[in-house]
């Protein structure tokens, strides 16, 4: 895999967002690397008082539809969800901020490790993202962006990121094949074909993060898998979206057997994501980020910037 490196905003892109101006990007550019729902910046207010996590949508997708779905996600108060702060208050120039947390995205947490993550990390890696899913689907919600680049790694779990990426990639009834920002091997065929987005979309994306996590790939040979985690991850990307596991099925079967038992029960995720979830090189690589943001200074006001 490629070395991942943090970046400057490109040449002749914006500079800024609303008050906050960008020190650097989340998400490293080139190929290598899964395709990303949003533009993801690390960025500070101009009296150094605030830093945020800054997103913005991708060309081509619909800006008042990402607003939407952005404020949609303010109001899912489910776990392991990075909660969104602060929304653009025009389509004209969309982005909504989140309070900063040292993260990696899931692509570079294996970029930084050097390959597929130990089986215990993505045990635990799921089980916190079935938490989530379970909690939006019993409230009546559907993520409809789960893929291996809408995950954050943080020291103390995952975040879920990138609420609404297939929505706002194109309406329902429009084909979402090829389009920027959209993973072909996350994206469920029933979404892909145009159809409305369902919780066992979700579930198909949840079962490519597991693949990728586990093999560095969303759509892995089956010898790739680990052999424990081969007949679950297989029931999540069968093309045939009633035979797919629920959320709460997920949560009781991802869990290690050697689990505590409240690991099977209420408190899954938590119990498992104690100290060492992450590999050291991952966490070390956070540790760097957070130093290196803190250090980092605010540029002078450039002229090319959104508001």
């Amino acid at each position: 895999m490629e070395r991942a490196q943090a970046q400057r905003p490109r040449q002749g892109g914006p500079r800024r967002f609303g008050p906050y101006r960008l020190l650097t990007r989340l998400d490293p550019t080139g190929s290598g690397f899964p395709a990303v729902a949003e533009q993801r910046f690390i960025a500070r207010s101009a009296d150094g008082e605030r830093t945020v996590l800054v997103s913005a949508p991708l060309d081509g997708a619909d800006p008042g539809r990402f607003l939407v779905e952005a404020d949609a996600a303010r109001r899912l108060l489910v776990p392991w969800t990075l909660p969104v702060a602060e929304l653009s208050p025009t389509p004209e120039a969309p982005w909504y901020a989140s309070p900063y947390l040292p993260v990696l995205p899931l692509p570079v947490a294996l970029a930084v490790h050097g390959g597929p993550l130990p089986e215990l990390t993505v045990r635990a890696l799921g089980t916190a993202l079935a938490e989530t899913l379970a909690g939006a689907h019993a409230a009546g919600i559907t993520h409809a962006g789960v893929s291996p680049a809408s995950v954050l790694l943080a020291w103390d779990g995952p975040r879920l990121t990138c609420f609404g990426a297939a929505r706002a990639a194109a309406p329902d009834g429009e084909r979402r094949t090829g389009l920027a920002g959209l993973e072909p091997g996350s994206l469920a065929p029933e979404a892909a074909a145009g159809g409305r987005p369902r919780p066992p979309g979700d579930i198909h994306g949840l079962g490519a993060v597991l693949a990728y996590a586990a093999t560095g790939h969303t759509v892995p040979d089956s010898d790739e898998l680990p052999e424990s985690l081969r007949p679950l991850i297989a029931r999540c990307l069968t093309r045939d979206a009633a035979a797919r596991p629920t959320a709460p099925e997920l949560l009781h079967a991802l869990p290690p057997a050697s689990a505590a038992p409240a690991a099977t029960v209420l408190d899954s995720a938590g119990a498992l994501l104690a100290p060492g979830w992450l590999p050291g090189r991952v966490v070390a690589a956070i540790a760097r980020q957070s130093s290196e943001v803190l250090a980092a200074e605010v540029r002078a006001p450039q002229t090319s910037s959104r508001t």
